[in-house]
Formats: C-alpha cells, sequence, structure tokens
C-alpha cells in the first residue's frame, strides 16, 4: 500500500549530502526551488535549480550507493519522500512520474557520455556511421565474421558511395555465404534467438529496440583505436539497448552473444505499454539506468587521475569492482574478465601510453595477470589503493586553489 510522507525544508539547509550512506529514499518538490551541485570536481558537472514536480536523490535511492549530489534548499521547501520498496506502488498509481525519472535519466546519460568521450578519447563521437566500418573491419580482421558482416551490412545500408562502403560491399558479398548473422533487418518479433557469437546491434547503427536477455549472456563494448574494449558482460534479466529507445539516437556500443541467447524485444508502442502495465519492469529499468549514471559519474571522477596513469588505471580497475559488487573482505580474491590494455582503454590511454605504463601497472602488486586477465588478489587493499590515489588528487586541486 502506497504511504508517502510530506518533509519540510528551511531555506538554506542540505536535503542531500554527496558521499552520505543513506539513499534509502528519494524526493519529489512539491514547493520550493532547490540547487542541486557536486561538492567534489566532477568534470562537465554544472549546478542545476530544480522546482516543483522535479526530483532528486533517485539515482542513489534506486541504485543503494552513496549520495552522488548535495542539494540544498533556496527556499523553504516541501518535498514528498518516497521510500526505496514504495517506488513500484508509486508508479502503479503514477505512471507519469516514472516517465519522467526515466526520460530525464536518458537526457543526462547522453550528456555524461558526451563529456567521458571528451575526457577520455581523441577520437570523434561514436555516432559517426564510419564507426560502423570501423567495427566491421575491426571484427573481419579477427575472424569473426558473422559479426564483421552485421556490422558492414548496417553500415552499407547507410552509405554507398564512398570508398570503405565499396570495400565494404565487397566484403558483404564474399561473407555472405559462410555467415549466420540474424536480424539484419528490422523486425516486429517480440522474442529473438541470438546464436553464440551474433552481433545484436553495432555501435553508430541506427535503432529503436531495447532488450531484456530471457536466457545467455550478452557483451557491451566499443571498438576504440583498433581495440575492443568491453564495457560490461550482461547476464539473464539485465536490459540493454535503452538509450536508442528513449532518445532515437544512434547506438553507442556493440552488443555481441557470448552464449546462445533468447531476447526480449521492447519498442516504443510496447514500451508505454509496459509503463502502464508492469510496474515492476518499470522499477528495474530506473534501477538498471540509475546504476548506469552512477557508474559514469564515477568514471568522470577517474578522468581526474589522467596525470598517472598507473594510479588512473588502478582507480578504473576499482570502479569494475564496486560496479559488480564484489565482496571485498581482506583477502578476497577476484579473476576479472578484463585484460591490463582493457582497462589502460577505458582511461583513454594512448597507444604510447600504454607502451609507457601498462608494464609499471601489471607490476604492481595489487593485481597479477593469468591466462592474459586481471586477477585481483586483495579487492580491499585495491579500494584502498585506489581511495588514496583519489584523496591525493583531490588535496592537490584544493592546494592549487
Amino acid at each position: 500500500m502506497l504511504q508517502l510522507s510530506f518533509v519540510n525544508f528551511k531555506k538554506d539547509t542540505y536535503i542531500l549530502v554527496e558521499g552520505k550512506e543513506d539513499a534509502d529514499r528519494f524526493y519529489i518538490i512539491q514547493s520550493g526551488h532547490v540547487k542541486l551541485f557536486h561538492q567534489s570536481e566532477v568534470p562537465g558537472s554544472e549546478s542545476s535549480v530544480l522546482g516543483p514536480g522535479d526530483f532528486v536523490g533517485v539515482i542513489s535511492c534506486m541504485a543503494r550507493r552513496a549520495q552522488v549530489e548535495t542539494c540544498v534548499a533556496m527556499s523553504d521547501v516541501v518535498c514528498i519522500a518516497v521510500q526505496r520498496d514504495q517506488y513500484i506502488a508509486l508508479i502503479e498509481k503514477n505512471t507519469a512520474v516514472a516517465l519522467k525519472i526515466i526520460r530525464t535519466f536518458a537526457a543526462r546519460m547522453r550528456k555524461v557520455n558526451e563529456t567521458l568521450m571528451k575526457q577520455t578519447q581523441s577520437t570523434t563521437s561514436r555516432e559517426d556511421f564510419e564507426q560502423l566500418y570501423n567495427v566491421g573491419a575491426y571484427f573481419d580482421a579477427q575472424q569473426q565474421f558473422d559479426i564483421a558482416f552485421f556490422a558492414y551490412y548496417q553500415y552499407v545500408k547507410m552509405n554507398n558511395t564512398s570508398e570503405n562502403a565499396k570495400k565494404a560491399l565487397k566484403r558483404v558479398a564474399v561473407l555472405k555465404p559462410r555467415v549466420n548473422a540474424p536480424y539484419l533487418e528490422p523486425s516486429s518479433d517480440m522474442v529473438r534467438k541470438y546464436p553464440r557469437g551474433s552481433m545484436v546491434f553495432s555501435e553508430a547503427q541506427k535503432g529503436s529496440d531495447m532488450y531484456i536477455i530471457k536466457s545467455g549472456s550478452i557483451k557491451i563494448s566499443k571498438v576504440v583505436d583498433g581495440t575492443e574494449v568491453t564495457l560490461a558482460m550482461l547476464k539473464a534479466g539485465d536490459m540493454f539497448g535503452e538509450m536508442a529507445l528513449l532518445e532515437n539516437k544512434p547506438r553507442s556500443a556493440n552488443a555481441i552473444a557470448t552464449e546462445d541467447c533468447v531476447l526480449m524485444s521492447i519498442n516504443m508502442q510496447n514500451f508505454n505499454q509496459m509503463v502502464s502495465t508492469q510496474a515492476q519492469m518499470v522499477d528495474r529499468l530506473t534501477t538498471t539506468l540509475s546504476e548506469r549514471l552512477w557508474s559514469m559519474q564515477r568514471q568522470l571522477g577517474n578522468t581526474l587521475l589522467r596525470s598517472n596513469p598507473v594510479a588512473q588505471m588502478t582507480d578504473m580497475l576499482a570502479l569494475q569492482i564496486e560496479k559488480m559488487r564484489i565482496p571485498v573482505g581482506k583477502g578476497s580474491q577476484f579473476m576479472t574478465n578484463f585484460t591490463a590494455e582493457d582497462i589502460a582503454t577505458m582511461c583513454g590511454l594512448s597507444k604510447n601510453d600504454q607502451a609507457r605504463y601498462l608494464y609499471t601497472f601489471m607490476k604492481t602488486p595489487i593485481i597479477k595477470i593469468e591466462k592474459g586477465k586481471i586477477l585481483i588478489p586483495d579487492c580491499l587493499e585495491l579500494l584502498k589503493q585506489a581511495e588514496f590515489y583519489r584523496k591525493q588528487v583531490q588535496r592537490q586541486n584544493q592546494n592549487q586553489n
């Protein structure tokens, strides 16, 4: 049963405090105005003023993380407090709230992603459709022909006049008789099967569906400067592809089946139906977006360590542990699915910097390399080391100011 409470905040009082572990609720502003900002230095961050109908604290509440922002009352403010376990009941009564949160999150994710690209990559936006050809060429060279064919095919559909398009057409003709690339064209099928090693979608591809994994696993990756960077490994119950659905913009990453997969496809029509009839699914989507926004904000903080690449790679690895909520008791080991090169590329290190700093990173006592992947002998020690590096940078910035 839905039981909401009203909370009054006097002018200049703190509603949320960045870093505090008290994110069991979020607030919908009923009257008054608040200022939302980051106390710690975060690239691209700007303060904002919010008023009636806006909400604060949803990211931390839904992701069950520490507060990511500070919120101060600019006037006397009245808020509706929504407990985490009341969210489903709320959206059953008021789907407009869920839609506003989801669409606000989508716009915010796009903005944060653009800032991350500027901070970490020397290349242009991944939305450039020429990236489709780069993806095809990369997987072609890796002899992953089903994936290469899919990317080439999508590229040819978008552009058939450039020199690369002529190359892609030739490869499509050569590869077509021996590949199994399902769903090359848009489909109305809600349930889709993808064999292991096939591509669901490619970065820079146009698309408007999101997916829920019914069975199997999906790898989310990017091709950056001729290297594939694994961003996430998703399992049954996870969602992906929501940005293209919510914002009608090109895909920002690749989705590849690492096992035989059964996926449920959701387009805009059945998404609107889902929001109004399946509150638990909307709850899961809100949680997914909250987790991703938390992770992206955390990654923006990582870019402040660029002057010390070993520190930056250490912190980036710590971020992966935090994202996966790996138990971090003293002496707890964890075998990751990342190579040292993956971590370096996530940090935006150039090939030259990788050549200079990767050896030092791999020789640090906080990691080991086994069969090309990173083993963390003591997760707690890794997190402590990363926190030391972050505090060191904060002190340096404070001294400079």
